[in-house]
């Protein structure tokens, strides 16, 4: 009895979770990230959801082992976005469907846009803030029961109130409230303690804060600093003591530089990064997101009368465009670059063309690789598991064809996903 009780649990995994075929990946050309070198004709043995081997030559599998041939294709490391919202996506009716929409509905359509980012070659995703739906479809992803990236969250990003991730601004004044730490809302270093442990209460990954004002919110300012010292220091006290780390929206230079001294891990957007605060990066080894992409998306929108609401267009028509110089800049200065794209501000399923943007700023496309595989994993601390082809590591491997190091464009076209050890999109034939 004692041994069926131990058995019973099992028979409802998944069966991703009971699987452990020998796979042999037969590379024309692979990118291990371990370093910039592009390799020919290897073979990658996957057992379960780990790399167990990679070996020089195309080595013909054993009984019973599983084979795929890329080799027309290049194949690298699962491709990781460290900046999405994976709740929701870019439409007319964005600021409309918060007084309409339940979460219900937020969460089964959420499933749709985690499953075009897993076809797109993205295993790994950050999810910098939602409703806290994203836990929901962490877990559900992570149990094997929708198709989907593994997703480290947020759950709900932190501001202050009128602040860039204040879920009341723009709401008619008998719905604005007053929200505190539980809704994310910080105004003292006593709520940011509460913040951050409501967040670990709730299930976060990470922190995410909003040190500056935004393009997206409907609020005045999109670079002003929206934080004091104190309450930076105090949510990245607390966030050291669960464990978090702290990622950090910011368009203007004085809320990045406080953000950047008080401790948190990387900074997103950073439109306004000058010198000054490029030298502060480097010296306190904070991590760059860049997030091109939606600076050239919102930019685009920004001239279709109606998309926005005027005080968002306006924003959205002078930051949008800077954003890539900035990019070359922080680059060309030698500041950590790890890729994001703030997906769901545009279009799910598109993140790699990110990486057309990075080549187009001057960094090697093998660095925008990368960036978007070792130096993710590392942003992530997760090193240790993600971001290289290696043994030991989790089997996360996608392909493209051609090589992506001779035309970065190859990488809008992922034909090969394996995820956990599982393939779910194959289009090597």
């Amino acid at each position: 009895m004692n041994r069926l009780l131990t058995i019973l649990p099992l028979l409802f995994l998944p069966f991703s979770f009971l699987s452990s075929q020998t796979a042999y990946l037969h590379c024309g050309k692979l990118i291990t990230s371990v370093d910039e070198q592009v390799l020919s004709n290897v073979t990658v043995v996957v057992e379960g959801n780990k790399i167990m081997e990679v070996r020089k030559g195309l080595v013909p599998p054993p009984a019973g082992a599983v084979l795929y041939d890329l080799r027309k294709m290049t194949v690298m490391p699962g491709l990781m976005d460290m900046h999405v919202h994976i709740e929701g996506e870019s439409n007319p009716r964005r600021y409309e469907e918060k007084f309409r929409l339940n979460n219900s509905f937020v969460a089964l359509r959420a499933t749709t846009y985690a499953h075009k980012t897993l076809m797109a070659g993205f295993t790994t995703v950050r999810d910098l803030g939602g409703s806290g739906v994203n836990v929901a479809l962490r877990d559900a992803i992570n149990q094997g029961f929708v198709e989907g990236p593994r997703i480290f969250t947020c759950e709900k990003s932190l501001a202050s109130t009128g602040g860039h991730a204040d879920p009341t601004n723009g709401v008619r004044d008998d719905l604005k409230g007053d929200p505190g730490p539980k809704e994310g809302v910080v105004n003292s270093a006593d709520d940011a303690w509460k913040a951050v442990r409501q967040r670990y209460k709730n299930g976060a990954d990470l922190i995410k804060i909003t040190a500056t004002g935004g393009v997206l919110s409907v609020a005045a300012s999109g670079d002003n600093p929206q934080f004091r010292m104190e309450e930076l220091e105090a949510i990245i006290a607390a966030a050291n003591d669960y464990g978090f780390t702290v990622a950090a929206h910011a368009h203007g230079k004085e809320g990045m530089k406080r953000a950047v001294i008080a401790g948190v891990t990387s900074i997103e957007h950073g439109t306004y990064m000058d010198d000054e605060v490029i030298g502060l990066m480097k010296e306190h080894g904070t991590f760059y997101v860049p997030t091109i992409a939606a600076g050239k998306f919102v930019a685009e929108m920004a001239k279709k009368e109606g998309y926005y609401p005027r005080v968002v267009a306006m924003k959205a028509a002078v930051i949008g465009p800077q954003i890539q110089a900035t990019f070359s800049k922080a680059y060309h200065a030698g500041v950590k670059i790890a890729f994001g794209t703030d997906t769901g501000v545009s279009f799910h399923g598109d993140n790699a063309r990110e990486f057309v943007y990075m080549v187009e700023g001057g960094m090697k496309p093998i660095e925008a690789i990368r960036a978007a595989t070792i130096t993710a994993a590392q942003l992530l601390r997760k090193e240790d598991q993600l971001g290289t082809i290696e043994p030991g590591k989790l089997a996360d491997i996608v392909a493209v064809p051609g090589d992506p190091t001779e035309d970065i464009k190859a990488m809008l076209n992922v034909g090969f996903v394996m995820k956990d050890g599982k393939v779910y999109k194959n289009e090597s034939q």
